[in-house]
């Protein structure tokens, strides 16, 4: 029953868009001149992927009204949405709407929503508000999302700026050095999810980020905004506690048996099992080659797609394209086939020259040097394909231990 109210809560919240656009007179009356206080409402991380670095939204608010500006809404049914979205086609909207209309989902899912009143002069409230009108317009509301570049959190920081002709300062102080660094601290708890953006998205994701490119995630906006100052002041004025929260409404640790890096162990130790029973046992575990070179391919052909045609700026350069590509299903494939023994014996080769040359260039031993970072659960499964192509050499008598083997 929980279950389902919560669903019902989270469906009601994407729908606020509809909800905003049928009752825009009520939300923004005329300006009357009556005083407008404007804040920035931070929500603590959830349990849902796209709930891991919170949420941020700009309040307005005065006596007679209560508006909440919000960047985070889209439309899951519009047509082709998943493919849009995995080509970096990502459309987002901004709506305003009641402010009343914004808290259910997260009083509901137990996180803390917090509000940090500017220090904003009536010009300069009025100007923000004038700003998103406008840009909540049919017309004008939708827009391209990124992850990191222009979000939730960023689009409303841009607004504010833009309103004010006084200097905003933010402190010089990074918490994070690299995107990847503050995605792997709000993914914490969800290893699968930072691996597959870790085998997803390359070297872009890697370089230091300027002093403002790490309020991405709204709770390091938050935090900066504590701090930052407007003029000569302070620029929170107030900070207001809306919701406390019952508990860290994210998931738990996962367990390391479940971990990526398990998973990765387990591949290393079936991977080093297949060598082993094919030089002293002469077996040959195929089922286990085939399983590892199509999973392989599997995955080459998603990160292929994402270097080649998504308009995600950081899925390239990504060097694990040279390890997990299309390429792989020639082995998967050519493992059962007795005449394939010149392509599975150059693939073989190719796999053990990727594997020590992306072992050397993603900087394994000293990760200061490396040109790209990886997950840590990358290690085993990439040597797992060095120990299999070595099998397969055996296997086609390219390297012999007392005699020739044929292919069984």
């Amino acid at each position: 029953m929980y279950r389902f109210l919560w669903i019902f809560i989270m469906i009601f919240y994407l729908s606020c868009g509809v909800i905003a656009q049928e009752r825009t007179d009520s939300v923004f009356p005329a300006d009357d001149g009556e005083d407008l206080i404007v804040s920035i409402v931070t929500c603590d991380p959830g349990p849902d992927v796209y709930e891991l670095c919170g949420h941020a939204a700009i309040r307005i608010r005065s006596e007679k009204m209560d508006s909440v500006w919000n960047y985070g809404i889209f439309d899951f049914t519009s047509p082709n949405f998943i493919y849009r979205f995995c080509k970096g086609q990502t459309d987002y909207m901004v709506y305003g709407y009641q402010f009343n209309r914004f808290m259910p989902a997260y009083v509901m899912r137990g996180s803390k929503v917090t509000e940090q009143v500017l220090s904003l002069t009536q010009e300069e409230a009025r100007s923000l508000r004038k700003l998103l009108q406008v840009e909540s317009l049919p017309e004008n509301r939708v827009y391209r999302y990124n992850y990191v570049r222009d979000n939730c959190a960023t689009r409303p920081w841009k607004r504010i700026t833009q309103a004010t002709e006084r200097k905003i300062t933010l402190p010089d102080t990074l918490y994070y050095p690299t995107f990847r660094d503050e995605m792997k601290h709000f993914h914490r708890n969800y290893p699968w999810y930072q691996f597959g953006i870790d085998l997803a998205l390359g070297s872009g994701l890697d370089y230091t980020m300027a002093k403002d490119e790490d309020t991405f995630a709204p709770p390091v906006l938050q935090a900066k905004l504590a701090e930052g100052t407007i003029g000569s002041q302070p620029l929170v004025k107030q900070t207001n506690v809306i919701f406390p929260g019952y508990y860290d409404a994210t998931l738990p640790p996962t367990p390391w048996w479940r971990t990526p890096m398990t998973v990765g162990v387990i591949m290393l130790i079936l991977s080093f099992g297949t060598m082993f029973a094919y030089i002293f046992k002469e077996k040959i575990w195929k089922w286990w080659i085939f399983i590892y070179f199509f999973v392989a391919g599997l995955a080459g052909c998603v990160i292929t797609f994402l270097v080649f045609f998504s308009e995600h700026e950081a899925t390239s350069p990504n060097l694990l394209i040279f390890w997990l590509n299309p390429l792989q299903f020639i082995v998967a494939i050519g493992i059962w086939m007795k005449k394939w023994r010149l392509p599975l014996n150059v693939m073989a080769i190719y796999n053990i020259l990727m594997a020590l040359a992306l072992t050397i260039l993603l900087g394994v031993w000293h990760p200061s040097f490396a040109i790209q970072v990886v997950n840590d659960a990358v290690w085993p499964m990439l040597w797992s394909i060095l120990l299999l192509s070595i099998t397969i050499l055996y296997i086609n008598g390219v390297l012999r231990i007392k005699q020739k083997k044929k292919l069984k």
